[in-house]
């Protein structure tokens, strides 16, 4: 196996620009994935995110293409954030090649995209969801694309996707190259490559469910009520970034108040966020005008935020396979960090089918309930507990006059008479 990119069949071009990024080695995706890539084969690609497997796909794309007109490369991913992070390396290795690009995302003037479309760019990088609304209201198609590439595969179909990602193929060519990679290969992947790749190479750097080598688990076991105090607490133990997982938008916005209550820079991420509120969080989180990141999944595939030091999964996932994806956040590449998991007792069995999927256990930690910090948070919540702050005017008393009819409630449970 080559420990060198100049082994891999690049051309000086790319070499060059290889050394203006300062990538130095290829990594164990990009060792496998280039060569096969380069001869025009189908690949199905299992990397853990944070190992490279973007470069993998785009520089051996921009080898084939270079010197070529028209739109050749379709590249879909299941996120706005993750079409506008693959944009980036899509633009520096293409630009001197002179291959174009263009993203195609919700949130964005259609009119506009539609426009870009139509110049032809080499590179289209889209979500599913857009590219299938210009599709169908507009002329918008591909007839002489080579190449496709789905990005974060497992994801997309995860997020209900399939049956956009049905309607985008239908509408290629059928000879072109698929490259399909993937942090987990379920029987869904596993179904949706089988009847879409020609005689696919098949790589499997990591095994499926495997989380990122270098993260520090720590699992914690807590009431409910004690989760805003064990967050503080990890807080206030160092300096370093933390993205903090909650499983719903109406969490986020919860655990955002606590953490600017207790002095935190804080941004979150969910899918109520308008596409400028998006970007204005991401970019404040890697340039660290804030500290945290509260988000929801939505957040925890492909994102590419260098330094995350502390994962924290102030909720359970829903899907086994996105704890290994919310933990990869942290310990990207050659970095190291800290993933800590907020389990309360009764979830007991969907820790078990994450460690049944890792084929690993988490390391159990103690709550550390003595720690200042904890015990000065948990008393705030006690106080709060028995002052919840002055009655709402009318609280409790019904708003419907005289004439109305009474209330579901009230009509099954009736009046308690005095």
């Amino acid at each position: 196996m080559s420990d060198s990119f100049e082994q891999l069949g690049l051309s000086r071009e790319t070499l060059g620009a290889l050394r203006r990024a300062r990538f130095t080695q290829p990594t164990p995706i990009q060792k496998q994935a280039i060569p096969p890539a380069l001869d025009g084969r189908d690949v199905i690609g299992c990397a853990a995110t944070g190992t490279g497997k973007t470069a993998a796909y785009v520089l051996p794309l921009v080898e084939r293409l270079a010197g070529k007109k028209g739109t050749l490369a379709l590249v879909l991913a299941p996120t706005r954030e993750l079409v506008q992070q693959i944009a980036e390396p899509v633009r520096f290795f293409a630009e001197p090649r002179r291959l174009t690009h263009t993203a195609v995302i919700g949130g964005e003037d259609m009119g506009a995209q539609v426009n870009a479309l139509k110049t032809l760019p080499s590179f289209v990088i889209a979500t599913p969801g857009r590219l299938v609304d210009l599709m169908e209201n507009t002329d918008v198609r591909f007839p002489h694309l080579e190449a496709l590439v789905l990005d974060e595969a497992d994801r997309m179909l995860d997020m209900g996707f399939l049956p956009q990602l049905e309607r985008i193929v239908a509408h290629l060519p059928r000879r072109r190259q698929t490259l399909l990679f993937s942090a987990t290969l379920g029987p869904d992947v596993t179904r949706f490559a089988k009847s879409r790749l020609y005689n696919p190479v098949r790589l499997e750097v990591t095994r499926s469910g495997t989380p990122a080598e270098r993260a520090e688990q720590r699992l914690y076991f807590l009431r409910p009520e004690e989760k805003t105090p064990l967050l503080l607490t990890l807080l206030a133990q160092d300096s370093a970034t933390a993205l903090v997982f909650t499983r719903a938008k109406e969490r986020v916005d919860k655990v955002q108040r606590a953490l600017q209550r207790a002095g935190y820079k804080t941004a979150v991420l969910h899918a109520d966020r308008t596409q400028n509120q998006r970007k204005q969080a991401m970019e404040g989180f890697r340039n660290g005008t804030y500290r945290c990141l509260v988000a929801t999944d939505i957040a925890a595939r492909g994102l590419d935020v260098e330094d995350v030091g502390h994962v924290i999964n102030y909720d359970l996932p829903h899907a086994p396979e996105d704890y290994v994806h919310r933990i990869g956040r942290t310990a990207r590449a050659a970095a190291s960090g800290i993933a800590s998991t907020f389990a309360i007792t009764r979830e007991g069995q969907v820790i078990t089918r994450i460690e049944h999927l890792m084929r690993s256990e988490i390391p159990r930690v103690q709550v550390p309930r003595e720690d200042p910090v904890f015990k000065e948070a948990w008393e705030s919540f006690l106080a709060a507990q028995k002052d919840p702050g002055p009655p709402q005017q009318d609280h409790g008393q019904s708003k419907r006059t005289p004439d109305q009819a009474p209330g579901r409630h009230a009509r099954s449970h009736g009046k308690r008479r005095a």
